[in-house]
């Protein structure tokens, strides 16, 4: 067995007009050998805030970055830094993960109002990394949970992800 690499995320897409913080688990290998957010070409997250906020995977991915921010759109990831092997959520060590500081982002983004949950595997680890060892969450911050963009989650079409995160998002 291949023993498991210590990976680290990216620092945070956001600013002060922040409204809703997308949150993924960890990056995966294409996305760390990238140095970007879902780089893997067949993951559907950058299709689907093509459609949402006009920012696609047609559009240089620094501009797409922009066209979140300024649709109140931030990203980052719960886990700070873990080891695994390969890409999967399943293949991190927990035991190894550290998640990221959430209270200086919230301070920094004080209109977010929403997280969305990129995967299951995100919310999970965010309500056992984050939630359970002490972050108050306040009253009016809602926690959405949406389907995986991921390639490995093909239990449900573009067109049924897409749905789910239109009713998330935008409502």
């Amino acid at each position: 067995m291949a023993s498991s690499l210590l990976h680290h995320t990216f620092g945070p897409v956001h600013d002060r007009h922040s409204r809703i913080l997308i949150l993924g688990s960890m990056p995966g290998e294409a996305s760390l050998t990238a140095g970007e957010y879902y780089a893997h070409p067949r993951n559907q997250f950058w299709p689907i805030m093509g459609i949402l906020f006009n920012a696609g995977p047609d559009r240089p991915y620094p501009e797409r970055l922009d066209r979140l921010r300024k649709q109140g759109v931030a990203l980052w990831d719960v886990i700070a830094s873990c080891r695994r092997r390969g890409s999967l959520d399943s293949a991190i060590d927990l035991k190894s993960v550290k998640p990221n500081a959430f209270p200086p982002l919230l301070r920094e983004s004080p209109g977010i109002h929403t997280i969305a949950f990129n995967g299951s595997a995100a919310e999970v680890l965010f309500r056992r990394h984050v939630i359970r060892p002490g972050l108050v969450i306040p009253d009016d911050l809602h926690l959405q949970s949406l389907p995986s963009t991921s390639p490995a989650h093909a239990a449900m079409t573009l067109h049924e992800k897409l749905e789910r995160w239109r009713v998330g998002l935008v409502g």
